[in-house]
């Protein structure tokens, strides 16, 4: 069954880049969310939101974890794994989400690497509310 699917915008430190457009379709109580990013390159990720969970009994306020990919296109093709974890704030009157996450990568192509300064703040326009 899905759920709330989402779009807008995530700012902050990406791999490479610093804006990206999101977008996030739910169910049940998982979510895939990719975004494509832009900067000194063009970044797509893609995670598979395997936690999206209410945080106690606040129905607004939700906790996510997941896994996915990273991609990254310019002058040095990078391509890897990450992790995210994030919170996210849905406005009870509106159909706005906020949120704040965090996706470290592992890359793997051209040479290992660790990134670990991937914090991004997120605003969302949510359909199916």
């Amino acid at each position: 069954m899905i759920t709330a699917q989402e779009i807008g915008l995530r700012f902050g430190e990406m791999t490479g880049n610093n804006v990206a457009i999101e977008g996030v379709i739910g169910w049940k109580e998982s979510r895939i969310h990719s975004n494509i990013s832009f900067g000194d390159t063009v970044g797509i990720d893609f995670v598979y939101d395997f936690v999206f969970l209410p945080i106690d009994k606040m129905d607004n306020f939700y906790y996510y974890l997941g896994i996915g990919l990273t991609t990254v296109f310019g002058d040095n093709f990078m391509f890897g794994g990450l992790g995210e974890v994030g919170i996210e704030y849905r406005f009870v009157n509106s159909p706005i989400a906020l949120g704040l996450d965090y996706k470290p990568a592992v890359l793997v192509l051209p040479k290992t690497d660790f990134t670990w300064t991937n914090i991004g703040f997120n605003i969302r326009y949510v359909f199916n509310k």
